[in-house]
């Protein structure tokens, strides 16, 4: 698994695949993803075919923010892209790395692709790497279910399945969502969050107690692309619980 979370570092160094490197920094990298896990999880946030550019005056591979219409390197900059490439994926333990994978700061400044700048480099690798796990225990894309924390309950992160972790609630996709609210991802892999997540049977925030998760939840209705989705949501929460000042690193208080 350390593999999936090395396998798209080309994008965080503005290359296509085309140009990329099998090596960084001294450690492998853009290694392919068996069992068509990439290919799926690309499917679940950008559209089959030819890529069409879908942002006038944006040609970048850095990520345009859904929340705020700005480009995210400009509001959360990172000093060291490098440094901090190196440290994360030098994590040789795939637990532990999945763990950086979700607090990590620098790669949410990238998109997937510079034609499709709302889509997350992130959540992406989390993605792959949800879809890869399940794939490996047995299941097939028609049995996997979109997970969330019950309302009420502390956050859990399961390792390789978890794709989104915030201090309020995660989000999982599992073969085995348990007794958490979940539903089918459907199919076949589609840009089609918004739909699996207005079949939930609950949601993991007070949308009836507080309008600002009313907001959330009624913003997540209409988006369609996975990693955009997430990434959303993670700005929005970290937008409403602001990260302790001093706070340093490839880390993000959410």
């Amino acid at each position: 698994m350390v593999a999936v979370y090395r396998h798209d570092i080309h994008k965080a160094r503005m290359r296509g695949h085309e140009h990329a490197e099998e090596s960084f920094r001294g450690m492998r990298v853009n290694e392919q993803v068996p069992l068509g896990a990439d290919r799926d999880a690309a499917l679940l946030s950008r559209p089959r075919g030819e890529p069409e550019q879908t942002l006038d005056a944006h040609q970048s591979w850095f990520r345009v923010s859904l929340l705020t219409g700005k480009v995210a390197s400009t509001v959360e900059p990172v000093a060291d892209v490098g440094g901090s490439l190196t440290e994360l994926i030098s994590v040789e333990d795939a637990e532990e790395l999945h763990s950086a994978w979700l607090d990590s700061v620098v790669t949410s400044l990238f998109s997937e692709s510079p034609y499709y700048p709302y889509t997350s480099l992130k959540y992406h690798t989390v993605l792959v790497a949800a879809v890869l796990d399940n794939y490996r225990s047995g299941f097939e894309f028609d049995e996997l279910f979109l997970a969330v924390t019950p309302p009420g309950a502390e956050p859990e992160v399961v390792p390789h399945r978890t794709v989104l972790a915030t201090s309020r609630f995660a989000v999982h996709v599992t073969g085995e969502p348990g007794d958490r609210p979940a539903t089918r991802l459907g199919g076949a892999p589609a840009r089609s969050f918004a739909d699996v997540w207005a079949r939930l049977p609950a949601i993991p925030f007070d949308v009836d107690g507080e309008r600002r998760w009313r907001v959330l939840d009624a913003q997540l209705r209409r988006v369609r692309s996975w990693s955009t989705a997430l990434q959303f949501i993670e700005e929005y929460v970290a937008a409403l619980n602001p990260v302790t000042a001093g706070a340093g690193g490839d880390a993000r208080g959410t």
